[in-house]
């Protein structure tokens, strides 16, 4: 959400770093271009540049002699290059004076989001004598975190979402009580239609997924593959998106239905465990939050896991608890995740993230999945829970 100078360096202190180099190639880091405005701008950068915020001092940056003013709305002094042989007397005066700094870098590649420098580049600042660190958990704090304005963007698409989620199954009702036959791609399509209404935006349309397509996670229906809706059926319907605005930040949420008047117990049995998990893992960050505890990704991952194991389910739950939201629907900040990665970072004042346990069998799936909001004194829900499977009869 921008960069403060100030604040960096603090933080830069109080971990023992040197500075935090932030570089990129032809958009290959993402987060270093956020942080230093380029993203927000669509400014053009085909080469390398290096912009290093050391722990005292001005920061100092590195451009190609083609795109000299690139870094010009940051502090600090930028020097150009233009041959390889000056990129390097370049780079290795940039680094002056440093042993320690961090960069989008992860360690084995443990935390995908993170690690967005490729390893020659890593190489590079290692043959200067200097140790690289993982900056994930800078990234938590300069660039995961949610303003005032963002989170009030946040609210907005999450009541959007509510909306156009309660449309979709009131338009499922009427074509089974008017008995017109209905596909998972209409209903997709109208919701589509009302993400246009209600001004939100989002990298794909909603997943409308009837029973089995419901035992696919990832199951998004295309006008090549979908079905229509039968009677008594699993309806999953999981969509996200945010204001079309600058510093807009998603909303995501999942619910359940079913095509019939009463739920059948295996249905309802399954949900439950997975509500359970859900409100397992708000209570847990909630509770620290209030006791003004450090808690970290993993950990909430666990405590829902093993309220889904406990009910003789975890084979069934195959993805992460939850993901970080911010401007891009999977955020660059902490996961609720100790299966597909073991998450370390912390849950800060102002991040939001997804909490979405599921259990997906051959014949039918089931998700529930809401957004938390972490405030200073606990973590706020936003938007209503699902309690049990909603009937559409």
């Amino acid at each position: 959400m921008g960069l403060d100078i100030a604040a960096i360096q603090q933080a830069l202190c109080d971990d023992e770093l040197d500075g935090w180099l932030l570089c990129d190639f032809h958009g290959s880091n993402p987060i270093a271009r956020g942080l230093v405005g380029l993203a927000a701008s669509g400014a053009l950068t085909t080469r390398r540049w290096y912009y290093l915020i050391p722990a005292s001092g001005t920061p100092r940056g590195l451009v190609h002699a083609i795109e000299r003013d690139r870094l010009d709305h940051l502090p600090g002094e930028t020097v150009t290059y233009a041959g390889h042989g000056a990129l390097a007397a370049g780079l290795e005066q940039l680094l002056s004076g440093c042993r320690t700094v961090a960069m989008e870098y992860s360690p084995r590649c443990a935390i995908p989001y993170v690690s967005r420098v490729d390893a020659g580049t890593i190489d590079t600042i290692r043959a200067h004598d200097i140790e690289v660190r993982s900056s994930g958990d800078l990234i938590q704090r300069f660039e995961a975190v949610w303003n005032a304005a963002a989170l009030e963007t946040h609210l907005a698409a999450s009541k959007a979402l509510y909306d156009i989620k309660d449309n979709a199954f009131d338009l499922v009702r009427q074509r089974f009580d008017s008995a017109t036959p209905v596909t998972e791609l209409e209903i997709q399509d109208a919701m589509a239609a009302w993400f246009e209404e209600f001004g939100l935006v989002s990298d794909s349309r909603p997943v409308v997924a009837a029973q089995e397509n419901a035992g696919d996670p990832h199951y998004l229906p295309t006008p090549a593959r979908h079905r229509g809706l039968g009677e008594n059926e699993i309806l999953l319907l999981d969509l996200w998106g945010k204001l079309d605005r600058p510093g807009a930040v998603f909303a995501d949420i999942t619910w359940m239905g079913y095509t019939g008047a009463e739920i059948p117990t295996r249905y309802a049995r399954a949900f439950n465990v997975i509500r359970d998990a859900r409100d397992t893992a708000i209570d847990l960050v909630d509770g620290r939050i209030r006791e003004g505890q450090p808690l970290r990704g993993w950990e909430v991952d666990r405590a829902a896991r093993e309220r889904v194991a406990a009910a003789g389910l975890a084979a069934y739950f195959v993805h992460r608890t939850g993901h970080s939201l911010g401007e891009e629907v999977h955020g660059n900040g902490v996961h609720l995740d100790d299966f597909e990665t073991h998450d370390d970072r912390r849950l800060l004042t102002g991040s939001g993230v997804t909490v979405e346990p599921g259990v997906y069998f051959e014949d039918f799936g089931l998700r529930t999945e809401i957004n938390l909001f972490v405030e200073t004194d606990g973590a706020r829900v936003t938007g209503p829970r699902q309690t049990e499977i909603r009937p559409l009869r």
